[in-house]
């Protein structure tokens, strides 16, 4: 059986994920705080990423 972490904290991944869309690609993360994390981050980087142009 294939182990899967979460892709904010690297924690083994349990029954229930949760699933995050992330540049259009999803991925799953243990809880809702590891969530609301990658969705922060993605927010910022992208007000970094608009603020050069």
């Amino acid at each position: 059986m294939k182990k899967t972490t979460c892709a904010a904290c690297d924690c083994e991944l349990g029954a229930e994920t949760i699933t995050v869309k992330l540049g259009g690609k999803a991925v799953e993360v243990c809880c809702q705080e590891c969530a609301e994390a990658l969705n922060e981050a993605e927010a910022a980087t992208k007000a970094a990423s608009a603020g050069k142009e």
